[in-house]
């Protein structure tokens, strides 16, 4: 039997807290009803838009995206109680084809930056000026239809329904007929029936679907009390009154609303006239402006060679003339394919962007990392001074970062001084337009053992019990999951299978565990848009007032946007603030760029484990590895960087690597081919990168085809990888090796590539951290109170006792603030660090300013009041005074607690 019904108002995880549905699910209930279309409306966004559409589709059903929004009585922007009516009505909108999607990104957009007030809302007037490509639902009882009806005012509901007939094309308004069993519905159905019939205005029928099956009933309701804060036995508190708001068969439809067919019929009908799509037609770059007279191809090339001859300046200042001129041709070769390949892709403006954003940082003195992640095997990216580590020296691939023949936006991410991160994205705004620049959203979900104790705290479960019940679950690992430990911890799958209070509990935090809890903003990313933002997705703004993207980071990327992480990076400001009190102290200008890569009392600082403060190498387990392993290169750190991770530590790989140095007779080559691939790593394929070679070199890959085959192996798709073998065994055959040799070569790196790294982002990071090792063994004093400051600033006072007795562990002895010599932060004093204003604890860094400043100001302070710089006790922070009491700030001049409270 051909399906009569389309549910066109259903709510997903991302009506947050109150829809139980994921997008996975909605689509194949649908399926499994044989119904060829459904819509996704959740209050008052489209969170789930490119997901929903996406995951639809594969499904081969037509996607439907739409909203159901909140109209306010009068001016949206009216920010006060309605009186006797609601403060907002519900309105279902459907998105009939591309105009109707940029209406209603501009309706939602405005309903949270200027309507929000309870809900996110808009007016009818608003809605008259966007309504265009939209199709209107008049909603569920808390439509302005139905509310009227409600209250027996048929007059105000014909009102509401001629002005809504009036904002939609003719006959895109639709009144809409629910029945959930609920009292209400039977009382104001009719009315809807009658008021249709008499403004000749078509009917729809919805099931505001809110969980995906009868049975999730209760998993719904708890998850409103999640919402709300309130406990399931409350009175008083939001509910559905029925279990009747899942996804029901079109039969069940069909049944429900046998009296009015053409309400089931016509939902086919809007399901039709619905054609939206997300553009396929590549990407939405932001403009780069070339200097006048230049084209953006000119200018792209003027700035890689300039960088590139720059490059080759400082490499044959290192290497001498004979080896630079040996080496000359491979990286200008390197540099010409790059070029052509970036060319053919059409992304010489995203490079000019990263460059361009990288060099104002630099000249504004900001710290800029050495790059991340797969770009720092690019040429071109170590030319433009994107990255700041030579591919071609240590065997960074470019395909690993730019395939030609799986053509994507390249991503780069960039680390920046953590403290001056905001600068950057404001000339990021300033450069591109504050409308077209925005901070990304990302979504909370509920964790296993948040769900446990948010269940707990609805069904009124005690909570010294539901903390022990949430303890027992690991809170990291494969088994940090309900289901993993009820699998892998017995006293937890004995509770729930002797108490059926323990068993009705971990069955409902099972069900809601990964389902989204709340929108935040992502900690890096921006979007940049050539157009305002609005014209490809709405906004959201947070209770706080951030203003974010509606869509996550991974669908920005889908829809063809640029997206950037823009990192703030601790370390870095760290390496800045050292080298800026060497500067002060000493008269030394430090150029880290220029810093040798084979010190030798960098390298002691390593093989002794002494990495507090270096970065990626100050973890426990990683200072064994160092001095089990006694690193003497630059190549070492990198191949440390990428075997210290849980699976090549599990499977015994980096144990292995160690005794391969120690013991060099346990290095063999099962296959002498692999040899001058796999020697940098003692025979272990370590790197992502390897695997590729041995691709190209073994198989007769092309490196684009490597890519293909290293993304496969990770990926491990049965049939990708069927396929990869037959490719990778023919192609060794023709190179001279045996089907049964290669078969096993295949199998190998297959293997291996589980635990295979990204050496480019290895080789960066292990730069970086070579950086603060270099520092903190040739200018001890001055680094540590820099990282000491770092920590301090971000009141992380845990660390600040670390640092202070590896300072110790040392010989560097740290000094007590003294309020007539402490600066706002630690500082190098007569070889001694002395402690920081700021590191004081509990004072404000404003008030502690103020000392400061006061100070400057008579230049020592010469009596307990001159501290705050008033003659009256009264006006003495004492706050602040007792913290610089407790911490010894007045020591030195003898004053006694009574003087200073006198």
């Amino acid at each position: 039997m051909k399906p009569s019904f389309i549910h066109l108002h259903n709510h997903s995880e991302y009506s947050l807290l109150d829809g139980a549905i994921s997008i996975p699910g909605l689509v194949e209930t649908v399926s499994s009803f044989n119904m060829p279309a459904v819509a996704l409306t959740d209050h008052g966004n489209i969170f789930g838009a490119v997901s929903f559409i996406k995951q639809a589709k594969e499904k081969d059903i037509k996607p439907i995206l739409g909203c159901e929004v909140y109209v306010a009585p009068e001016k949206y922007t009216d920010k006060k109680a309605g009186g006797k009516n609601p403060n907002y009505f519900h309105l279902v909108l459907l998105i009939k084809n591309e105009k109707g999607y940029k209406n209603l990104c501009k309706l939602i957009t405005e309903s949270y930056l200027k309507g929000f007030y309870y809900k996110p809302r808009i007016d009818k007037t608003l809605l008259s000026r966007h309504s265009e490509g939209l199709i209107g639902l008049s909603a569920c009882l808390k439509g302005e239809l139905s509310y009227n009806l409600e209250c027996g005012q048929e007059e105000k509901a014909e009102e509401a329904a001629r002005e809504y007939a009036d904002i939609f094309s003719k006959g895109d308004f639709y009144i809409e007929l629910q029945d959930h069993g609920l009292e209400p519905q039977k009382k104001v159905n009719p009315g809807l029936v009658r008021l249709a019939r008499k403004l000749n205005l078509p009917l729809v029928a919805t099931n505001d679907c809110h969980y995906r099956t009868k049975d999730d009933a209760e998993l719904h309701d708890v998850l409103l009390c999640i919402q709300t804060n309130k406990r399931v036995t409350d009175q008083e508190r939001i509910r559905f009154g029925s279990q009747e708001f899942y996804i029901k068969s079109s039969e069940m439809m069909a049944e429900l609303f046998k009296d009015v067919p053409e309400a089931v019929s016509n939902t086919m009908d809007i399901a039709a006239r619905c054609e939206f799509n997300f553009s396929s037609s590549g990407y939405h770059l932001p403009s780069f402006k070339a200097p006048k007279g230049k084209t953006l191809e000119e200018y792209f090339h003027e700035v890689a060679e300039g960088g590139f001859n720059q490059k080759m300046k400082l490499l044959q200042k290192r290497l001498g003339e004979d080896e630079f001129e040996r080496r000359r041709e491979k990286y200008e070769k390197r540099l010409k394919n790059e070029i052509q390949l970036v060319k053919k892709m059409e992304f010489e403006g995203y490079f000019l962007i990263v460059w361009d954003l990288i060099r104002a940082a630099k000249n504004k003195n900001i710290p800029v990392g050495p790059g991340r992640g797969s770009a720092a095997g690019s040429l071109l990216a170590f030319s433009l001074g994107i990255t700041d580590t030579d591919p071609i020296e240590y065997d960074l691939l470019f395909e690993r970062f730019l395939n030609p023949d799986r053509i994507s936006l390249p991503d780069i991410d960039i680390d920046f001084c953590g403290r001056r991160r905001d600068e950057v994205i404001s000339y990021v705004k300033e450069k591109y337009g504050q409308e077209n620049v925005c901070q990304i959203i990302t979504f909370g979900t509920m964790a296993a053992r948040g769900s446990v104790r948010d269940v707990g705290r609805a069904l009124e479960v005690p909570l010294p019990e539901v903390d022990r019940i949430a303890k027992m679950i690991p809170p990291f690992g494969p088994d940090a999951t309900i289901e993993g430990a009820l699998n892998n911890v017995q006293a937890l799958k004995d509770l729930r299978d002797k108490d059926t209070k323990i068993t009705h509990l971990l069955s409902l935090a099972q069900k809601i565990e990964g389902q989204i809890r709340h929108a935040s903003i992502h900690a890096a990313g921006i979007v940049i848009t050539p157009k305002p933002l609005v014209e490809f997705m709405p906004l959201y703004q947070s209770t706080r007032g951030e203003t974010t993207t509606q869509f996550p980071m991974q669908d920005i990327e889908a829809i063809g946007l640029l997206k950037m992480d823009i990192l703030g990076l601790r370390n870095l400001t760290v390496i800045k603030d050292t080298l800026d009190m060497v500067r002060k102290d000493t008269g030394v200008l430090i150029d880290m760029d220029e810093i040798p890569l084979n010190d030798e009392k960098t390298f002691a600082v390593f093989r002794a484990g002494s990495t507090d403060g270096v970065f990626q190498f100050e973890s426990p387990g990683m200072k064994d590895l160092l001095r089990n392993y006694k690193p003497e290169e630059f190549r070492d750190l990198i191949a440390l960087n990428a075997l210290y991770r849980p699976g090549p530590l599990k499977s015994g790989m980096t144990d292995e690597f160690i005794k391969r140095k120690n013991h060099p007779d346990r290095i063999t080559y099962e296959f002498p081919e692999m040899e001058s691939i796999l020697k940098e790593t003692k025979g272990l394929i370590v790197y992502q990168e390897q695997v590729m070679r041995i691709a190209t070199e073994l198989a007769g890959y092309s490196m684009a085809e490597a890519d293909i085959l290293r993304k496969a192996m990770g990926k491990k798709v049965t049939r990708i990888m069927k396929a990869q073998r037959q490719r990778f065994v023919q192609g060794a055959k023709d190179r001279g090796i045996s089907q049964a040799k290669a078969q096993k070569i295949f199998e190998q790196i297959n293997y291996f590539a589980g635990y295979g790294f990204n050496k480019s982002h290895s080789a960066a990071y292990a730069y970086l951290a070579y950086q603060t090792a270099y520092l903190k063994a040739h200018y001890p004093l001055h680094f540590m109170a820099a990282l000491l400051t770092s920590e301090a600033e971000r009141g992380a006072t845990s660390q600040v006792v670390k640092y202070m007795n590896e300072c110790r562990e040392m010989g560097i002895k740290v000094l007590p603030p003294d309020i007539n010599k402490s600066e706002l932060n630690f500082f190098v004093e007569e070889g001694n660090i002395r402690f920081g204003l700021t590191a004081v604890k509990n004072v404000g860094e404003g008030a502690v300013i103020s000392l400061v400043e006061e100070r400057a100001k008579k230049g020592k302070f010469s009596s307990p009041f001159d501290i705050c710089g008033v003659t009256d006790a009264k006006a003495v922070n004492r706050k602040v005074i007792e913290s610089l009491i407790k911490a010894g700030a007045f020591d030195s001049l003898g004053w006694k607690r009574s003087q200073l409270f006198h």
